[in-house]
């Protein structure tokens, strides 16, 4: 009978918001935004990897579980060294949630 009850049990990532746009900066500036989020679902929340096209964004995630009804934090760093004008960047958050995967975006201007 307990096993019956862990069926059907996923862990839901619902972000506050995914895009996030910095004011225009002068290029050499590393920007920091921190995405938050909610487990809505009815299981434990797993952050497994990300995924970015470029070096210069890294991302942190916490390396816990996060329990149903908690919430908790993602932070994005984007390193502005050696780029200039418009820069938009997807980043993909691979996690066991029923989705299975989520995607940010950071949005600047670099003069």
């Amino acid at each position: 009978m307990s096993s019956a009850l862990g069926f059907g049990q996923e862990a839901e990532l619902r972000f506050n918001k995914k895009v996030h746009k910095f004011p225009d900066v002068d290029e050499g500036v590393v920007l920091e935004h921190v995405f938050t989020f909610e487990n809505a679902g009815s299981a434990p929340l797993i952050f497994k990897d990300y995924k970015v096209t470029c070096p210069c964004t890294k991302v942190y995630f916490p390396d816990k579980p996060i329990a149903p009804g908690q919430s908790g934090e993602v932070k994005v760093t984007f390193d502005t060294k050696g780029k200039s004008y418009y820069q938009d960047r997807i980043i993909e958050i691979f996690s066991n949630s029923k989705k299975g995967t989520e995607k940010l975006r950071i949005k600047v201007f670099v003069k």
